[in-house]
């Protein structure tokens, strides 16, 4: 049966659990709260009851010490008229000899025979009960008389709890009702943002990543939670969308060499082998493009590790200026044409624990970059210093620079900002991304700033050891 219940409340949705929960507390607590009221109150007034009796029972004891009462004068009109003065409405006082006859017997609303008479030797105090009358009373032996009872019925303490009683069960059941009422009411609400959440998740299916869940800006947990899921829709949207790119990107890039490569094979294929002027022509050709092809398959393998897991290859305590500067030299062998100006401050005793090669790649990279879009004003500067207890390194060009809109999406693969003109440049567009991702491996932080046909700043920021 238990087992039966528990799974019936298992399969409950939760607003019915959460209603059901508050109501059965709701319950636990009313009752205990009621039962301890009504144990309280039916004490109290049994008490009440005892000590009017006491008081009675003192006064009776008085009276007969007063006038010095025996068995033969506690009989008189004036007696009996004073009994009946003290005496309470259900009340009975009646005084019996040492033989159990009763002396004197004065009753409101009470029958004699409802009570037998009992001669005592010590003052007794209880309960009793006669067919359906609930009767209290005190019996104090008085010497040389007999014994005084004084009695009451508790038809009205009875009938008193009994109204209590009613009244606390009624009350207890319309709470009970009223909370398992507002229990449902207040768990729809609670499970409002809940449900459009998981009919957003639904329809997400439907209507694809664009489904986003309507908040209220009230801060509370529930609208943390769909601030949350439309964070993340809008990341996961963002990076369809540029695994999308990546895919057209990656494609169009791969397309270029493989049907120049087709081109070229066909040619020879049909006629042109037999001409050593065009073999030699497409020989050249389809190994340029298989080059570029294998640098393209080896930067995407690259930055797919540093992207899964970060390649912290050969960690060394490394000189950064004395790096820079071997590093510009080969720049500047490679292309004499450009003006190198190296520019350092306060780095004379500054390490980095990071792999020289891959810093040397990061640096590679930049340089390269500022040199291809030089085209003008051919002068770089690179300047190093100190910042916030970190090592920056900037490589400024005064070359064709970056148009605003596209600078948040450079360090996107394959991104290219004039894909006509980087073509004629060269390069595969997946340089900057790679060397962000080195630089990030290694906690560290690389910005661009540019302005269009006035020059490109890169910094790279990395934690000194």
């Amino acid at each position: 049966m238990m087992t039966t219940l528990r799974n019936w409340i298992k399969r409950l949705p939760i607003k019915w659990k959460l209603m059901l929960g508050a109501t059965c507390l709701i319950f636990i607590l009313f009752a205990s709260y009621n039962f301890a009221q009504y144990l309280v109150l039916k004490q109290w007034m049994l008490k009440q009851e005892k000590t009017a009796l006491q008081m009675a029972m003192g006064q009776v004891e008085q009276r007969i010490q007063d006038k010095g009462l025996t068995t033969d004068t506690v009989q008189s009109a004036e007696t009996q008229a004073f009994l009946k003065s003290i005496m309470g409405q259900n009340e009975m006082i009646r005084i019996i000899d040492s033989s159990g006859n009763p002396l004197v017997v004065v009753t409101n609303r009470f029958h004699a025979d409802w009570l037998a008479p009992r001669v005592v030797s010590e003052p007794q105090s209880g309960e009793t009960g006669y067919n359906e009358e609930h009767i209290l009373v005190n019996r104090t032996p008085y010497p040389g008389l007999g014994t005084i009872e004084v009695a009451s019925n508790l038809e009205t303490f009875d009938h008193f709890s009994q109204t209590l009683l009613w009244v606390m069960g009624i009350g207890f059941l319309v709470a009970t009702g009223i909370s398992a009422i507002s229990g449902l009411t207040i768990a729809r609400q609670f499970m409002r943002p809940i449900r459009a959440l998981s009919d957003a998740i639904r329809n997400v299916k439907r209507n694809g990543l664009r489904e986003r869940v309507a908040t209220l800006e009230n801060g509370d947990e529930l609208f943390n939670l769909a601030q949350l899921f439309n964070d993340l829709m809008d990341q996961l949207e963002a990076s369809f969308r540029k695994q999308k790119q990546f895919v057209e990107d990656a494609s169009h890039e791969l397309r270029t060499p493989i049907t120049i490569l087709d081109g070229h094979l066909s040619l020879l294929n049909r006629w042109g082998k037999d001409d050593p002027a065009v073999l030699e022509e497409s020989i050249e050709a389809s190994v340029h493009e298989i080059r570029r092809l294998k640098g393209i398959t080896e930067q995407l393998l690259t930055l797919t590790k540093l992207e899964s897991r970060p390649i912290l290859e050969a960690l060394e305590l490394i000189q950064l200026e004395p790096l820079v500067a071997q590093t510009v030299k080969r720049m500047e062998a490679l292309h004499p044409e450009v003006l190198f100006a190296v520019h350092s401050c306060d780095l004379e005793d500054v390490s980095l624990a990071v792999s020289s090669l891959q810093l040397e790649q990061v640096l590679l990279i930049v340089l390269d970059n500022a040199v291809k879009y030089s085209t003008e004003v051919k002068r770089i500067e690179v300047e190093l210093r100190r910042e916030n207890g970190e090592a920056a390194v900037t490589v400024q060009d005064h070359g064709i620079g970056i148009p605003a809109e596209d600078l948040p999406s450079i360090f996107d693969r394959f991104y290219r900002v004039d894909k006509a003109r980087n073509r004629e440049i060269g390069g595969t567009g997946l340089g900057l991304a790679i060397a962000k991702q080195i630089v990030q491996n290694y906690r560290g932080v690389m910005t661009v700033d540019s302005t269009e046909n006035k020059g490109t700043k890169v910094t790279i920021t990395l934690p000194i050891s």
